[in-house]
C-alpha cells in the first residue's frame, strides 16, 4: 500500500543547498544483512568499499532546461524542456498554456505552443535555429520545487547562478537531464582519486533523468505505478567489468537510483542502449547491483520504493527515522545513505 511509504519529518531538514565541500555531507551506512546502522561522513566512503569493487557513476549532465518567458497577456510563463523531437521542436512542461500561444523568451526568441501530446507534455516550436546553444546562454538548472520553496522562506538564499555548478556532479559530461543524479553530488575529484587509490574501479554509464523519476505515485497499490521512459546507454566494457567483478567475488556499487535502473534494465532486456521505463518495487530481483548509494527521498516516491525494494521497507524507513532524529539533511541537496 502506498501509505506504507510515508514518514514524518520537520521541514527545516529539507536542504536548500549542498554541503561544502561536497564530501563533507553525512553518510548513513545500512548493513542490510546484519540490520546494523553506522554514521560517517561521505569522505569516509573508501573505508566501506573493498579493492576490486566496481563503483558505477551516472555521467549525465543537467542542462539548463528551465526557461522563463512572457505570455501575450504579460503574465509569466516557465517552460521545462524535456525532449527534442526534431529541428527547433521540443516537448515541454508548463502550466496554463494553450495551443496557438506564443511565449516570448530572452534575446528576442519565442516558442509557439502547437499542442499537447498523450503524456500531457506541450509540443513547442522554437525560433532559435540551435535551441541547445540558446538554452546554454539563457536557461537555468531546473531545481526541484521544494528547494525553491525553502529558499523563498530563507533570508540568505544563494545566488541562482550558483546552482549551475553545484547542481551538477564533478563527472557530468553528457547533456540530457532535467535533474541531477543526486547521489553523485557528494563526490569530489579528490575523493574519486582516493577511491582509485584504494583499488575501487570507477565505471561510467548514462541515464538522462527525466520528470518520470519524480512523478509522484498516485495508485494505492504501488505495483500499479508506471514510469515514463528515460534514455540510457551502457558500454560493453562496463558489462564486461561487471561480469569480471562477479567472478572475482567483488561488489557492484551503484551510485544512485538512476544508475541502478539503467543497470537493471540492461540485465532484464539485454539491451545496452535505449529507453527504460523500468519501475523497481518490492518483488524485483536485483541482478546487477550489490550495494547502493542514494540520498534520502520524498515520501511516496519511486526512488524511496526502489531503495526499499533493495534493502527492505522497514529497514529503510527505520534508517530514515534515525537519520531524522539526528537531523540529517534531506532530498536532492541533502545527505546520503550507503546500503550494503
Amino acid at each position: 500500500m502506498l501509505g506504507a511509504y510515508d514518514y514524518e519529518f520537520p521541514q527545516r531538514l529539507i536542504a536548500d543547498r549542498p554541503a561544502e565541500p561536497r564530501d563533507s555531507s553525512r553518510l548513513l551506512i545500512l548493513d542490510r544483512r546484519a540490520n546494523r546502522r553506522f554514521h560517517a561522513r561521505f569522505a569516509d566512503l573508501p573505508a566501506y568499499l573493498r579493492p576490486g569493487d566496481r563503483l558505477i557513476l551516472n555521467r549525465t549532465k543537467v542542462w539548463p532546461a528551465s526557461l522563463l518567458g512572457r505570455k501575450p497577456t504579460g503574465g509569466k510563463a516557465e517552460l521545462l524542456l524535456l525532449r527534442e523531437l526534431g529541428p527547433r521542436r521540443w516537448t515541454a512542461l508548463s502550466s496554463d498554456l494553450k495551443p496557438g500561444l506564443r511565449v516570448e523568451l530572452a534575446d528576442g526568441a519565442f516558442a509557439d505552443v502547437q499542442g499537447r501530446n498523450d503524456a500531457g507534455e506541450w509540443e513547442c516550436l522554437f525560433s532559435p535555429p540551435d535551441v541547445r546553444a540558446w538554452m546554454r546562454r539563457h536557461g537555468r538548472p531546473p531545481l526541484p520545487p521544494y528547494i525553491l520553496k525553502r529558499r523563498r522562506q530563507s533570508p540568505d538564499s544563494p545566488d541562482p547562478d550558483w546552482d549551475s555548478e553545484r547542481y551538477q556532479t564533478v563527472f557530468a559530461r553528457e547533456d540530457g537531464s532535467i535533474a541531477a543524479p543526486t547521489a553523485g553530488l557528494h563526490f569530489t575529484l579528490g575523493l574519486l582519486e582516493r577511491l582509485r587509490g584504494a583499488g575501487v574501479r570507477l565505471l561510467e554509464i548514462t541515464l538522462h533523468v527525466g520528470h518520470g523519476t519524480f512523478q509522484p505515485i498516485t495508485a494505492t497499490d504501488i505495483h500499479s505505478h508506471r514510469m515514463k521512459s528515460e534514455w540510457y546507454r551502457i558500454e560493453a566494457s562496463v558489462i564486461d567489468e561487471i561480469e569480471t567483478c562477479r567472478a572475482q567475488g567483488a561488489r557492484v556499487v551503484a551510485v544512485g537510483t538512476t544508475a541502478t535502473r539503467a543497470l537493471e534494465t540492461a540485465a532484464q532486456t539485454g539491451a545496452r542502449e535505449g529507453w527504460s521505463d523500468l519501475y523497481i518495487c518490492p518483488g524485483h530481483r536485483f541482478r546487477h547491483i550489490d550495494a547502493l548509494i542514494t540520498n534520502f527521498h520524498l515520501p511516496r516516491s519511486t526512488p524511496l520504493v526502489l531503495a526499499s525494494a533493495f534493502a527492505g521497507r522497514e529497514a529503510v524507513l527505520d534508517a530514515y527515522r534515525e537519520a531524522i532524529s539526528k537531523e540529517y539533511r534531506l532530498y536532492s541537496y541533502g545527505d546520503a545513505m550507503l546500503l550494503l
